[in-house]
């Protein structure tokens, strides 16, 4: 693969994940709050059909693996549109592809679904199969629609925090004449250490578990357990500063976590199971139940209070 197709692959990835987040916003504008069951489903299948659309014209030979593509959503409709969600590719396809998009068009219907809440993302992320026939994430972007952030890894195996401000020119639609203001502002992203002595958990925001209220009375710091919405907009949290790890153990799938542990990565954070077992995907079961996300110098503190309290982890 040629350095520009990687960088192409990064530059993609972010595209995709903000045009959908743009998409959304104007199903919020135009569905409205009162009917939450109604505005969850159409924004998560028009997020879903813009995105296979895209990768399907721009990466034809590739695999897809979307959230909203999973026969067990085959009924779902969105508002104003009678077709059946576009299919996954099928597993067979995907475990033997080269290159798989992993994707969840609508990280956190519940919080997407709530006026002035902003903490929901697009992910967008790409597998990539190894000559040895393993495989790892190569490129990933996690977009904030309501917060006007994206956040993606670059061709240099860094990663980046774009901005867009408000009322702004959109950077996508404005063209090659739109002014160097209507840009969008880009700068490295870097995951912070913790301040000495504290720790801030990102946990849900309706059902904590209670192995991490068990967790933080183990861990010889001043914990702050700090309520997120989704998992992107946890994991970006952890990337932003404003809290300092993520701990989940309550059962996820490979796309909750793909783009944002892409991110994490490039970042420079420390991203693993809760046991420090890697992260991998593609798998022939989708689910990944747990993950670990924080700054390097938190991790052996982290898993080794996981480890303690390990009897009360879900099986």
């Amino acid at each position: 693969m040629t350095v520009q197709a990687a960088a192409d692959d990064h530059a993609l990835a972010a595209d995709l994940a903000a045009a959908a987040g743009r998409l959304l916003l104007d199903v919020r504008d135009e569905q409205g709050f009162a009917d939450a069951r109604a505005l969850k489903d159409t924004g998560d299948l028009r997020a879903h059909e813009y995105l296979m659309a895209a990768l399907a014209e721009r990466c034809p030979g590739d695999a897809v693996l979307s959230e909203e593509g999973r026969a067990s959503v085959a009924g779902k409709r969105a508002g104003g549109d009678d077709r059946a969600p576009t299919r996954n590719a099928s597993d067979a396809e995907r475990r033997t592809a080269d290159r798989v998009w992993i994707v969840d068009p609508l990280d956190g219907t519940r919080e997407f679904s709530e006026e002035g809440r902003r903490d929901w993302a697009v992910h967008v992320a790409l597998w990539r199969r190894d000559p040895s026939g393993g495989g790892r994430l190569v490129a990933g972007a996690v977009a904030l629609p309501a917060q006007g952030l994206t956040l993606r890894t670059d061709a240099t195996g860094g990663a980046s925090l774009v901005r867009v401000d408000p009322g702004e020119p959109d950077p996508v639609t404005a063209g090659k004449d739109a002014s160097r203001k209507g840009q969008p502002r880009e700068v490295p992203l870097h995951a912070p250490a913790p301040d000495a002595g504290k720790l801030r958990i990102a946990v849900s925001r309706t059902r904590p578990p209670d192995f991490l209220r068990q967790l933080a009375d183990r861990i010889d710091l001043d914990v702050e357990l700090v309520p997120i919405g989704s998992a992107g907009a946890k994991i970006s949290a952890v990337l932003l500063g404003e809290v300092d790890a993520y701990v989940h153990a309550g059962g996820q799938y490979e796309w909750d976590s793909a783009a944002p542990a892409a991110v994490a990565l490039a970042a420079g954070a420390h991203a693993s199971r809760v046991d420090g077992a890697p992260l991998e995907y593609n798998r022939e079961d989708p689910r990944l139940p747990d993950i670990l996300v924080c700054h390097p110098v938190s991790a052996p503190t982290l898993l080794t209070g996981i480890r303690d309290v390990r009897g009360a982890l879900p099986d």
